[in-house]
């Protein structure tokens, strides 16, 4: 027979309270991937709607970092929540892996010199490297509990997808996108190559600031031979290429003498001009508008050489002179108005920043450091009026994080502005999450002229690209198709190890090439193009999959990046858009909203968060914080979501533990015969079901955090559970009652564990190998269920009397902070409704006490002691009874019963019919 004190304790249960989740994680993945549960989710929800969240794919090169996990595990989120809701959702991880990076890994790591070992040599050792970090950094992801075809991933250097790469490129070029041409682009003289826009960051840098004279020439009657144009620069480095200076048309212009010296200044700017060069009362001796002084002739300052005065709309009066000086080889505003003069593009720097023969007196110096001989060579020649140093915004490469320069050299590139307004009218078709997303991305494309996708590296895709005797460019539908089969079959690094004519289709002919020789292209496509092109790789190559797909999910930088470029080569190629809808994220910083780095010491490591945490709480984590805007993280803010997850496993614990005796085949309690109070619990779970339903749809997981968390701590935990111990314990196992609250519990539990899978997956799991009656081996191959109506629940009533509840519990608070009673069950409490509806509530509830955790609730007319409050006056006594051993509620039947005196009738009356029965 069973002492009845032990129904006083919780009721047994095998699910741990502490989660141990660093070790046990581990043991539950190992187990999905041996029962093949990515497999199983597809066989499961095969033939529903299909939905695609094609996955940007990272870069192939060491351990991740905490954005990584951030931005891979909202993507899991979406994959198993639609999953769960009726899609069909494959996921097909990826690895971009052509680029410098690599390249600069294995020079610096493997201490190997890509000069000194043939190209395909060097491109194998590449590809290996590339690879081996895409083991490292799969094994990674995995730890995160992403769920994906992890042995099937799409990686940017495999032949189907060099060959489907070449296709677009093939595409583009047919209708007149891609061409050849000798203009400015940015310049990296620390990676050797042209860069694109998306591949550029701005960080400040301290420049010389100089004023500069030209002597003029030949005035064309309206300047004075002798008369000194000022220019002002920050970059003395490009005036070896100086050729001309750009005035603006419609700009009035003055001649000031000062000193004897006669100078040209825009009118607008000649007192900035006066004070910075200390310039005492200059007088105005000449004015005319700037397209008066059109083919001026000036000397350069330095070389026997002229420079021309030209008419450029780019000329503003907001800094400088109003005169610019231009060197076409350095500036694109340059390169295109002395294009319209017949100027060439003059760029005395090779690709390392070096000047050339080209920069007479400087030859052999990098170009930064020529700075100050240029500027002192200008000094010598009486030309440098002034010399400061500024520091401002600067353009870096963002791989080497160094500066970078505009260089005039032939590059391949993609003409957006030939097809811009197509973009920009399929941008306005999506569908952007958060909303300014498409602000961002509309203005950059509307900005944005040619893209140069051409790179002097060697780790990447091949431009297809020959070249006839007379250097005639072969671009061509047959030439492009059978390059792309090549790559197919063998890879593109038969492109480095092949001759021309081996690479040409058999037979080939080109009138431009009457001895039938023909040489390549040595250039590689830019690592946008890789990625910009998974549309047509993936998208349109991969089972299951199509294009649009229905969201790209990145970081806000691929703006300028994957966002970009995708929708770029996509509408090139189609004419639509290859996304529906963009998700991006904020950047991850630390506890202060720092940037993390290694030099701070506030680096939050992926793996060191698994080890001492667990991957759940990395992922509760995920799921608190806006992470459309940037997102803290810290040992702190992981301890409070330690917290927080501590909190919904103990709710999780305490209902199953509860569940012990409960076989939902056979106890549950029909909805039509529950107690109202369970009926009411089941109708906040469903709008807690919709609420975070509704959340999930539009990527929000925050508010499905905080709506659970808040679910837990105040309507179960504080509340719904903590009455319910008074059945659950007390009553006979098989009480109506009690069955109504387990039956409550069962659906409360399985539709948050089902609810929560997509965040916590391995908690959810382990959950449900201890819910009762469940018939799949894993949640995640169930549904999460749709909110429903609850029937027989007056609502109103419930709503009226957690309204009456709080009054009560600011008086138990204030009665407890007064020493009038320890714990509410030692408390009377005396309510007076203050209008007929609370009161009507009241007076329905059988178990009015009960719901309040009070030992006895009386409901009167009018109490001169009680205090007032909003719904009810309120009257807490120390309640006159003894406190019964079994349920420790004070009662005046305490020891009415003489087999058992220190049991209230109640349960003595339990222990005898069913313990002692």
């Amino acid at each position: 027979m069973m002492d009845y004190k032990e129904t006083l304790m919780m009721p047994k249960t095998k699910f741990p309270m502490r989660g141990n989740l660093p070790n046990k994680e581990p043991v539950r993945r190992e187990q999905w991937e041996e029962d093949n549960i990515y497999e199983k989710v597809q066989e499961r929800t095969k033939g529903r709607p299909l939905f695609i969240l094609h996955d940007g794919p990272p870069y192939a090169n060491g351990d991740l970092h905490i954005g990584h996990a951030l931005n891979k595990i909202l993507k899991d989120f979406i994959i198993r929540y639609k999953s769960m809701t009726g899609y069909h959702a494959p996921y097909i991880p990826g690895w971009d892996t052509h680029g410098l990076p690599i390249e600069t890994a294995l020079t610096k790591k493997k201490k190997i010199n890509r000069k000194e070992i043939p190209v395909p040599e060097f491109r194998k050792l590449c590809e290996e490297y590339a690879l081996e970090q895409i083991d490292n950094q799969r094994t990674q992801f995995k730890s995160l509990g992403v769920r994906g075809d992890w042995d099937n991933p799409y990686i940017t250097l495999t032949k189907d997808f060099e060959a489907a790469q070449i296709k677009v490129f093939g595409e583009m070029a047919k209708k007149g996108y891609i061409y050849k041409g000798l203009k400015p682009v940015n310049w990296s003289p620390s990676s050797e190559s042209a860069l694109a826009e998306a591949e550029i960051e701005y960080y400040d840098k301290r420049s010389p600031s100089i004023y500069v004279t030209f002597e003029v020439k030949d005035g064309k009657d309206v300047l004075t031979e002798g008369e000194k144009i000022v220019i002002w620069t920050t970059t003395p480095w490009t005036l070896p290429a100086n050729l001309g200076i750009s005035v603006h048309p419609d700009l009035e212009y003055v001649v000031a003498e000062v000193e004897n010296e006669k100078y040209v200044v825009a009118e607008s700017l000649l007192e900035t001009v006066a004070e910075e060069l200390g310039w005492s009362n200059p007088q105005v001796v000449k004015q005319f508008k700037g397209q008066e002084i059109d083919k001026v002739v000036a000397k350069h300052p330095f070389y026997d050489r002229d420079s021309l005065v030209m008419l450029g709309d780019h000329v503003t009066t907001e800094a400088g002179t109003g005169c610019v000086h231009t060197a076409p080889g350095h500036g694109e505003d340059d390169f295109y108005v002395a294009q319209s003069y017949g100027l060439d593009a003059l760029s005395p720097i090779d690709d390392r920043g070096v000047f050339t023969a080209d920069a007479p007196g400087f030859e052999g110096m990098f170009y930064d450091k020529a700075n100050k001989a240029i500027t002192e060579k200008l000094e010598e020649v009486g030309a440098l009026l002034k010399l400061t140093f500024i520091t401002h915004s600067y353009p870096h490469d963002w791989r080497t994080k160094k500066p970078t320069i505009f260089r005039a050299t032939p590059q391949w590139f993609a003409s957006i502005k030939d097809f811009r307004q197509d973009i920009l009218e399929e941008i306005k078709n999506v569908e952007w999450f958060p909303k300014w997303g498409e602000t961002r991305l509309y203005n950059m494309v509307r900005d944005r002229e040619d893209w140069v996708i051409s790179r002097q590296r060697t780790w990447g895709v091949p431009i297809p690209v020959f070249y006839a005797e007379d250097n005639t460019p072969i671009i061509i539908e047959e030439t492009i198709n059978h390059v792309s089969e090549l790559f197919r079959e063998h890879g593109s690094n038969i492109w480095f190890e092949k001759e021309a004519k081996d690479l040409l289709p058999e037979g080939f002919t080109s009138p431009h090439s009457p001895n039938g020789e023909f040489t390549k292209e040595t250039d590689i496509m830019d690592v946008w193009f890789d990625s910009g092109s998974t549309h047509e790789g993936v998208l349109m190559n991969r089972k299951d999959h199509r294009r649009p797909a229905d969201i790209y999910l990145e970081g806000s930088d691929q703006y300028r990046g994957w966002f970009n470029s995708s929708i770029s080569t996509a509408v090139a190629v189609t004419g639509k858009a290859p996304y529906k809808s963009i998700v991006s994220h904020g950047f991850v910083l630390d506890g202060d909203g720092r940037k993390m780095s290694k030099s701070l010491g506030n680096v939050i490591v992926p793996g060191k968060v698994l080890k001492q945490l667990g991957a759940d709480i990395l992922r509760l984590w995920v799921a608190s914080v806006d992470y459309q805007a940037d997102v803290r993280i810290s040992d702190d803010i992981l301890k409070q979501t330690s917290e927080a997850y501590r909190k919904i496993r103990n709710t999780f614990r305490f209902m199953l533990a509860n569940l012990a005796d409960f076989d939902p085949a056979t106890d549950q309690v029909p909805e039509s015969e529950m107690e109202e109070i369970d009926l009411f619990m089941l109708n906040r779970l469903q709008e807690v079901l919709a609420d975070a339903r509704n959340s999930y749809e539009v990527y929000e997981y925050s508010p499905i955090f905080h709506e659970v968390h808040n679910f837990c701590s105040v309507d179960l935990s504080s509340f719904y559970l903590d009455f319910a111990k008074d059945i659950l314990y007390i009553e006979k196992p098989d009480d109506r009652r009690r069955r109504s609250i387990q039956t409550a519990f069962y659906e409360i539990l399985t539709t948050l564990v089902k609810l929560l899978t997509p965040i916590i997956p391995h908690t959810a799991e382990e959950v449900w190998e201890y819910i009762p009656g469940v018939e799949e081996k894993y949640v995640q191959l169930t549904d999460i269920p749709e909110p429903r109506e609850i029937k027989g629940l007056d609502k109103a009533k419930w709503d009226q009397f957690m309204n009456v509840r709080d009054d009560v519990l600011k008086a138990l608070e204030e009665a407890r902070n007064d020493k009038l009673i320890g714990k509410p069950l030692e408390a009377k409490v005396t309510l007076v409704p203050r209008d007929e509806e609370t009161k009507k509530v009241l007076e329905s509830m059988e178990y009015l006490h009960q719901y309040l955790i009070v030992s006895e609730a009386v409901i009167k007319g009018e109490e001169p002691k009680a205090k007032e409050y909003r719904y009810v006056n309120v009257l807490v006594e120390v309640h006159p009874g003894e406190k019964c051993e079994r349920c420790w509620v004070s009662s005046e039947t305490v020891g009415q019963d003489q087999d058992h005196p220190t049991l209230c009738t109640r349960c003595a009356s339990v222990v005898k019919e069913y313990y002692e029965a």
